[in-house]
């Protein structure tokens, strides 16, 4: 008998997430807002890596020694509770620290939900006032940093994803 054709998994398109059905809340003090203004929010890992020298080796290692996190937020310009944390440094000294929660599900998905809260965010800075008489609407960016993270929820992996089942 011939060997049988190993049939290539493929992933199926309803399992990629959309990318509008997501929930953001940010919780400042004990206030937890329902950031529905949020246009699109990107957060990143980034491991700090140092060069090692090895012997026997004609090239460096890598050995990370840290971590931080940095993320990018675009709003629609409507609502003043970052201005306020700006104003709140500016006037008193004391910097406000927070925490954002970013849920992604698709309905139509086979791999569920992913919640990530991401803890002791802080803005770097942001715009207080604009216009633009051209424009359809206005938004705004903003950088953050956050100090540690969780994943309650995590995607299911997809079928097929595991090769040695």
């Amino acid at each position: 008998m011939a060997d049988e054709a190993k049939q290539n998994v493929v992933m199926k398109s309803k399992d990629t997430i959309s990318a509008s059905l997501a929930e953001c809340y940010v919780t400042i003090g004990d206030r937890r807002y329902n950031l529905m203004q949020a246009i699109k929010l990107e957060a990143k890992f980034e491991k700090i890596k140092k060069e090692v020298p090895i012997l026997g080796k004609t090239g460096k290692g890598n050995k990370t020694v840290g971590w931080k996190g940095t993320g990018s937020a675009t709003f629609h310009f409507n609502t003043s509770i970052f201005r306020k944390m700006m104003q709140t440094y500016k006037d008193t000294g004391e910097d406000t620290y927070f925490e954002i929660q970013i849920v992604n599900e698709d309905p139509s998905s086979s791999v569920g939900k992913q919640e990530i809260i991401l803890r002791d965010c802080n803005v770097d800075g942001g715009i207080l006032a604009k216009f633009d008489a051209d424009a359809d609407y206005l938004e705004e960016d903003m950088d953050f940093t956050f100090e540690d993270f969780s994943m309650p929820t995590e995607f299911k992996e997809l079928e097929g994803f595991l090769m040695n089942e």
